[in-house]
């Protein structure tokens, strides 16, 4: 792994010397997993826009306010609780109606992991985990299609639209043997046919899962990895066998964005690498050791990492929203919405109604607590890209 690192560093320099071009202008960042970086405190209004849209609240909208979508219309969300309800509200958090077309028939989910929005089409698509199925429905709850996975030793992770006829998927399995299963897949939003297989090559399957088998019973911790991040317009490919994170472009082309270091498959236990916000300053990422103590429940140790693309410098931050008094701080580390909206945070409103009567609020979000119950539902914030 080390030679083929090694050899894109070479050919990236490369083409970074010829000059001109939106190439030139990328750089290989390299990332010991295993150092102590300086720490950096950052104020997430200064190099991101927040917007706060509280849900209504009534009997009919009562909801844990689980973001799965969000387009320029709609907020679509769920509850904790995978009971089959889903809720469509607009924009402004006025609820529109919900939709829950859970059970056992041909066109009824048996469970929702993720709901991916296609809005130029104006329809969800609902990976059932369990059936191993994508459920096509338009959002009204109007069943429109479905298609199974292409195996079934196989799960689709991180689902994301790639084009307006396409998913992207990050294809999970578990056993080492596999050789076979690409890393990634583009599949037809109309029937899930694959379009494009998307190579990592690596050595050996690391898997993400700490699994204890103790007394006839079976533990499973899980590292939570986001092997797909979007970013201007492409995606960023983080395989966790892998030394390299890629940047998958538009036109199927493909170049080294980030590569870590010592070699993952050289560690036990191993440190896994996984991207988080992107922005035209920094690249926002984690390390997660897989270790783990299921007697006493801890492990898995984290450190959070920042690269300041202007300073060419990595950091151990911390991010703190300014619009409470105190040093509120705000987890980056989420999934991606869309190109606009880098990610949400729900904040609840027990929480609100406190820090308000407690004189911690500021700015428009000091002004929706005003008018919050404690019992009401989450409100929820959008960090957007600044252009």
């Amino acid at each position: 792994m080390k030679r083929i690192n090694s050899y894109w560093t070479i050919i990236l320099l490369m083409i970074a010397g010829c000059g001109g071009g939106k190439q030139s202008k990328e750089t290989i960042v390299t990332v010991d997993v295993t150092a102590n970086y300086p720490k950096k405190e950052l104020i997430l209004q200064d190099f991101m826009k927040v917007e706060y849209i509280p849900l209504e609240t009534s009997r009919d909208f009562l909801c844990q306010g689980i973001v799965k979508a969000i387009s320029k219309d709609v907020i679509i969300v769920m509850n904790r609780v995978r009971d089959g309800d889903i809720f469509i509200f607009d924009r402004n958090g006025k609820g529109l109606r919900k939709i829950n077309r859970m059970g056992k028939g041909g066109e009824e989910y048996t469970d929702v992991s993720d709901i991916i929005l296609d809005e130029n089409n104006n329809e969800m698509f609902i990976t059932d985990f369990s059936a191993k199925k994508i459920m096509v429905y338009d959002l009204y709850g109007k069943f429109i299609r479905s298609f199974q996975q292409y195996r079934e030793d196989v799960n689709y992770r991180s689902i994301n639209n790639f084009d307006s006829e396409s998913l992207i998927c990050f294809v999970d399995y578990y056993s080492d043997s596999k050789k076979d299963v690409p890393s990634f897949i583009i599949i037809s939003k109309q029937d899930g046919s694959i379009i494009k297989d998307i190579q990592i090559s690596f050595e050996q399957k690391k898997s993400t899962s700490i699994i204890q088998i103790e007394d006839r019973s079976i533990h499973v911790m899980v590292i939570l990895h986001f092997p797909l991040k979007s970013y201007n317009d492409s995606w960023i490919l983080a395989e966790p066998s892998s030394d390299t994170l890629f940047r998958y472009l538009p036109d199927h082309s493909m170049i080294p964005f980030m590569v870590r270091k010592p070699p993952i498959q050289s560690m036990n236990p191993e440190v896994f690498l996984s991207p988080g916000m992107l922005t035209e300053r920094y690249y926002f990422m984690k390390t997660e050791k897989k270790e783990f103590d299921f007697a006493t429940g801890k492990g898995l140790p984290k450190k959070y990492l920042m690269y300041d693309r202007q300073e060419k410098t990595i950091y151990e931050y911390t991010v703190y929203n300014d619009d409470y008094s105190d040093k509120i701080t705000v987890d980056v580390f989420q999934s991606t919405v869309n190109n606009e909206i880098a990610f949400c945070q729900k904040l609840e409103a027990d929480e609100l109604v406190e820090a308000y009567e407690k004189g911690q609020l500021k700015g428009k979000l000091k002004e929706i607590a005003e008018n919050l119950k404690e019992e009401d539902n989450p409100v929820i914030m959008l960090v957007k890209h600044k252009k």
